[in-house]
């Protein structure tokens, strides 16, 4: 099972992930004993990331991207990818297919054609395909812009500008494919009255006009967010970017893919609001490029935030394809905010 994330239900834990369909299995006795995996889905292919789970309302949600179409050449498919929110009872069993219900499917195609083409951000950074000097072999491509990995968060201050009074709106914040650094996109998905039905579609502004990307430390790369009931922060595990207007073909051996994915600097922020981030320190640091610690998944504990990393040594194959997996623990992390 691929990028599968684990989630605590009223009575059970469950994880679920994909094999081409999407699979979930479930423990009743605190994980000790594992069912069956159970396919939910007969529709083609999923992809995603561990990222938030979002529980309100007696609910369980969560997102993971579609894509209608197979790939039909090595390419990444983030154009394509439409983010579903997922959701179920946290009191069902949630190895019953028909106790989750599926949002429409956005893709990053769909919503260019209701905003176009974002040319005044510079998206893309770099021309897709490979094309000379900023390409180097295989080694440095850029592929159309997309998103994908998405993060789910519910807005609790009742004086932000996108708080929903009837608790029926959640936020998508996902990764940004662009080439540049530091931003992520955003949708949001709005529960009909009445159903559990959810639809996502693109976010506005006061102005009334559409939203397609938010500033996020990080969010060119694989992110997760956690909201602390205690602290009432939202917290963001992700990595910092140095050196991202480095010429491609001047960039280290060692050093994965185009200057946008630097991978070896874990970092913590911290917010109010889902949009203004505050540095909180550094989690991890990889020696090398090439020893990344990547790809987070973060947890609270009491008063500790546990972080899980992708990482590696010097024998990984590649900064993305790490050898390791870290865990690490950051005591007390509510006295970083300020």
């Amino acid at each position: 099972m691929h990028h599968a994330r684990p989630f605590v239900s009223a009575k059970s834990i469950y994880v679920l992930g994909q094999v081409g369909d999407l699979l979930i299995m479930g423990s009743h006795d605190g994980g000790e004993t594992w069912s069956d995996p159970v396919q939910l889905t007969r529709d083609g292919v999923w992809s995603g990331a561990p990222t938030s789970v979002v529980v309100h309302d007696g609910r369980i949600h969560l997102a993971m991207e579609h894509q209608a179409v197979a790939s039909t050449r090595d390419e990444w498919p983030v154009s394509r990818l439409a983010p579903v929110v997922l959701s179920a009872s946290a009191y069902d069993d949630l190895l019953e297919p028909g106790a989750w219900s599926f949002s429409n499917k956005l893709t990053f195609a769909d919503a260019l054609g209701e905003t176009g083409p974002a040319h005044v951000i510079g998206s893309p950074f770099f021309k897709p395909g490979l094309t000379a000097p900023h390409n180097v072999g295989d080694r440095r491509m850029m592929e159309e812009p997309g998103w994908l990995e998405t993060n789910l968060v519910r807005i609790e201050d009742p004086d932000h500008i996108w708080f929903d009074p009837t608790g029926g709106t959640l936020h998508l914040l996902m990764r940004a494919h662009t080439g540049s650094t530091n931003m992520a996109c955003v949708l949001k998905a709005v529960r009909s009255p009445g159903t559990n039905e959810m639809t996502v579609s693109l976010e506005r502004a006061p102005s009334g006009n559409p939203m397609l990307y938010l500033p996020l430390p990080g969010g060119h790369l694989k992110f997760h967010i956690v909201h602390d009931p205690v602290g009432r922060l939202y917290w963001l595990a992700s990595n910092q970017s140095t050196d991202s207007m480095t010429r491609p073909e001047k960039l280290p051996q060692e050093r994965y893919n185009l200057p946008n994915n630097e991978r070896n600097r874990l970092v913590l922020h911290f917010s109010r609001n889902c949009v203004d981030w505050c540095f909180a320190g550094t989690i991890a640091k990889g020696e090398d490029q090439r020893q990344a610690r990547s790809y987070p998944s973060i947890a609270i504990h009491g008063d500790d935030l546990g972080v899980l990393a992708r990482s590696g040594d010097a024998l990984s194959a590649s900064a993305h394809n790490g050898n390791l997996i870290t865990y690490h623990t950051i005591p007390r992390f509510r006295d970083l905010s300020y």
